[in-house]
């Protein structure tokens, strides 16, 4: 998983953090993917309305276990981010 190790490295986790971030990713992952599935004809907006509510989701998570440093950077990556739990953000 790039993307959680490419977060990892950018934000100094602990392995611990790097636990509690992984399975709040793959929380939202997994709820992004039954979405999908549960709305086949949804359209790209509404995929991306979703996982940015997702998203949102994790940083309350995050907030939990992270240094305010971190979360600074957790904030800036997330405002680049053009991916994010494997649907595009850019339409």
């Amino acid at each position: 998983m790039s993307e959680l190790k490419r977060i990892a490295q950018d934000l100094n986790l602990t392995e611990q953090q790097v636990e509690r971030l992984q399975s709040a990713l793959e929380q939202a992952r997994k709820g992004v993917t039954q979405y999908i599935k549960n709305h086949p004809n949804a359209t790209r907006d509404d995929i991306i309305a979703k996982v940015k509510e997702h998203r949102v989701e994790i940083r309350q998570r995050v907030e939990n276990f992270v240094s305010l440093e971190q979360l600074a950077k957790w904030d800036a990556e997330m405002t680049k981010a053009k991916e994010f739990l494997g649907q595009k953000l850019e339409v």
